[in-house]
C-alpha cells in the first residue's frame, strides 16, 4: 500500500488521535510556521498539539498548551479538597460534643476528678 493509500485510511471516521498537519505559512521574518492538531472523537473533536517554526534552516516545536483542561484539573483538585475537608468535620467536629450523652460525659468526668 502507498503512504497516500494509508494516510487515506487513518483519517476514516473511526481513526482517534491521528495527528494532522496543517499547509506551512511562511511569516515576513523568512519562518515557516507548521501547525499540527490532534484529530479523534467525541466531545474533544480536534485538540492542538502545537507548531513547527522553521527558520534558518533549524526546527523548533512549540507546543501548545490547553488552558482550558488545565483549569479544570485546578477546579477538581478544589472540589476535592472541599469534600475531604467536609467528610473529616462531620466525623470528627472540632467543636465538642453538646449532646445530652455528651454533657453527661463531661459531668461525669468532672465528678471523677475532684
Amino acid at each position: 500500500m502507498t503512504i497516500i493509500g494509508r494516510s487515506v485510511r487513518r483519517l476514516e471516521p473511526g481513526a482517534t488521535g491521528v495527528p494532522v498537519f496543517g499547509e506551512p505559512y511562511e511569516t515576513s521574518d523568512g519562518s515557516t510556521i507548521i501547525t499540527a492538531t490532534r484529530v479523534g472523537g467525541g466531545p474533544f473533536a480536534a485538540a492542538p498539539l502545537g507548531i513547527f517554526v522553521i527558520h534558518d534552516g533549524t526546527v523548533r516545536w512549540e507546543s501548545a498548551v490547553d488552558t482550558t483542561r488545565v483549569a479544570l484539573f485546578g477546579e477538581f483538585i478544589g472540589l476535592a479538597a472541599a469534600v475531604i475537608a467536609t467528610l473529616a468535620v462531620f466525623r470528627r467536629p472540632p467543636w465538642p460534643d453538646v449532646s445530652a450523652a455528651g454533657l453527661a460525659a463531661m459531668q461525669r468526668l468532672e465528678r471523677g476528678s475532684k
